[in-house]
Order: C-alpha cells, then structure tokens, then sequence
C-alpha cells in the first residue's frame, strides 16, 4: 500500500497501542458480525426519525417491522451498514488482507441502499471521475466508515501488529478522509478487540466501554476541533474531548439514553454517533437485546447506531446471546436476491480467518 504513505504521515499507526492477544471464539466472531446486520435491519426501515415521532408512530420497537421490500413480511433486510460492512468482508476474504483498489471497486460495483453523502461522493470520483482510491476519500466526519469497519479485525485476530492500525486507516480513508472519521474507527476497532477477548463471567463496568474506546482513539487526534449541529450545547473539540465532556458525566449520573440523546442529538456526524453507542453499551451492554433495542428506539440515525452497538455486544456476548427471532428472520441479504449470503460470507471468513482461543 505504497500510496497510503500520506495517510500515515498524517496518522501514525505506532503512536497507537496494540492490543494484547485475542483470544476468541467462532461465535464470538458471528456475534459481531450479525449483531451489526440485525441492528441495521431493526432500524433500517425507521431511520431518521426523531425518536418522540417514531415511539408515537410505532410504539416501542422491539422486532422486525413489515418490510416493503420482502412482501411486507416482518423480516430484516440490509441497508448500506450491512452492504459495506459484508462487502468489505467478501474483499478481505478475496485477498486474504485488506486490498484497498478491490475494496474500492467493490464499494462502485452495486447499488447502494440508502447512500450516504460521503458515500456517494466518493463513488464518483472513484467510479465516474477515475480518481486512484487514496485520492477519492472525503473530507466528512459522518459515520459512513465506522459503520462498516468491524470486519477489517478478521485478518489480524491471530496476531495484531501495527499492520492493523494501517488497514483500519486506510479502510477508512478510502472513503472519509477525516480525523474523526479514522479516530473513530481506530477507537472502535481496538473497542471490539476487548470484546472478542473479554473473559470475565461478569460484563464490563460501565466506564471500561469509554476508556477502552478513548485508549486507542486518543493517540490519532492532533487537535482538530470539531463542533456540535445542536444548539443545545457549546463544545470545540475532538471527540474523545466530546466524550470526556458529555459522555462520561451521563454514565456517571445514570442519564437515560433518550434524555441524553436527544440533548447531543443522534444523528449521522460523529459527534452524535460516536456519543450515543458509547453511552448505550456503557449503559446496558450487558444485555445486547437492550442494548440493540435502546439503539434502534432512542437515536435518529438508529440503524447505523444499532449496527455500531450490535457488533460490539455480538462480540463481546457471542452469537447466542443474540435473540433467535432475529437471527432466524434474518433475510441476510447484501444485494436484491442474495438471500443468506450474510450467513455464508461468515462460514467463509472463519475458515480463512480462524480465531484462536
């Protein structure tokens, strides 16, 4: 990956601790990667709402709505979370790394449910502009690479190295070229490593989830202030600052997550992602189908939010620990007929990439 030299000149991977060994399951591994699908397909069908509006509407959401696009049957389709997400898996499996030209043609080669701004930017100056792949990144602090980026650990669970931290920079670069963007990621990616090797029968304290994440993503940010959408608030910052500020006194205080919520706001920047999934899995990570459920019911970008929440208790609980009504109604789709092709891309990456206990 010659040409990521600037990405790293302008984010160092070796200022970033590694994670200590991983040593996980199979259905820790499958815990992830469907807790993410099933957030995104709870919320998928009621994003963007505000969450009065929506309770109102729909009550409390705790399964599958009617789906338009499986003949209004209550089952769990994709939007772009789980698109990339699988899709960067079908790459890396491709591979056997992370190869930044194939995932960046992939990204280009289907239809794309729900696209984001960022998203879509990129796609033309990659696919219509024929920019290379590290000059079609964008400038946008959303959460469009966060969301996608848990299957980037597969290739490392082994032995991590420095050479994850390049590939989760380089990942998510390719399309948000951003300091948030990548002190995201690196954050969350280094969150889900303590997940998948957490090995305490009791479920993590509170504030491990906000230290843990702040661990990793701290040594990434140099400074670039970043200000909140809302009114509610004044704040200039980086997120882990947002986090330090806001977050850790509502873990504290015991604040509900709509309260804080809709205070911050929810939505896609990730001054809102970031703060929301961190206070849900600080507040009831230890009952992933409270907490995808929380996700999916008190956010405005409730499907991205879910994934987030949802890949971080599939891993730390395990695919099991998942409910079976979700699972089972799980269409896993990635593309309009693809149907179980989520299931099968799994089957495939644990034999290419096997975690060791």
């Amino acid at each position: 990956m010659a040409h990521a030299v600037s990405y790293f000149s302008r984010w160092n991977p070796s200022t970033i601790p590694l994670p200590g060994h991983i040593g996980t399951s199979p259905d820790r591994v499958r815990g992830m990667m469907l807790g993410l699908a099933v957030g995104d397909a709870l919320g998928n069908l009621i994003e963007a709402m505000n969450p009065p509006q929506r309770r109102a509407k729909y009550g409390e959401i705790t399964d599958y709505l009617p789906n338009p696009h499986a003949g209004g049957h209550c089952v769990g389709t994709p939007s772009d979370d789980t698109q990339l997400a699988f899709w960067t898996l079908e790459s890396l499996i491709r591979h056997r790394s992370l190869d930044p030209h194939d995932l960046a043609a992939t990204f280009c080669s289907s239809h794309i449910y729900g696209i984001g701004y960022a998203m879509s930017a990129f796609v033309h100056a990659y696919r219509d502009q024929g920019r290379p792949w590290y000059e079609a990144g964008q400038p946008s602090a959303g959460n469009g690479a966060l969301m996608r980026i848990a299957p980037v650990l597969l290739p490392h669970l082994p032995e991590p190295s420095q050479k994850l931290w390049e590939d989760v920079i380089v990942a998510t670069a390719l399309t948000h070229n951003d300091e948030a963007a990548v002190a995201s990621s690196v954050g969350f990616i280094g969150l889900l490593c303590a997940c998948l090797a957490w090995s305490s029968k009791q479920a993590p304290p509170p504030e491990w989830w906000l230290d843990t994440f702040l661990r990793y993503a701290r040594p990434v940010e140099s400074g670039e202030p970043y200000e909140p959408r809302t009114r509610q608030i004044e704040f200039r910052g980086s997120v882990s600052d947002f986090i330090e500020r806001f977050v850790r006194p509502a873990v504290r205080d015991r604040t509900p997550v709509l309260e804080a919520c809709e205070r911050w706001y929810s939505a896609a920047y990730l001054l809102e992602t970031v703060p929301a999934a961190l206070l849900i899995l600080a507040t009831h990570g230890h009952d992933p189908e409270a907490a995808i459920v929380r996700a999916v019911n008190d956010t405005r970008d409730n499907d991205t939010v879910a994934a987030i929440v949802g890949a971080a208790v599939g891993a730390l609980h395990g695919e099991t620990a998942v409910p079976e009504r979700w699972r089972d109604n799980l269409l896993g789709r990635t593309r309009a007929h693809d149907d179980g092709h989520v299931f099968e891309l799994l089957d495939e990456a644990l034999r290419v990439f096997p975690p060791i206990p």
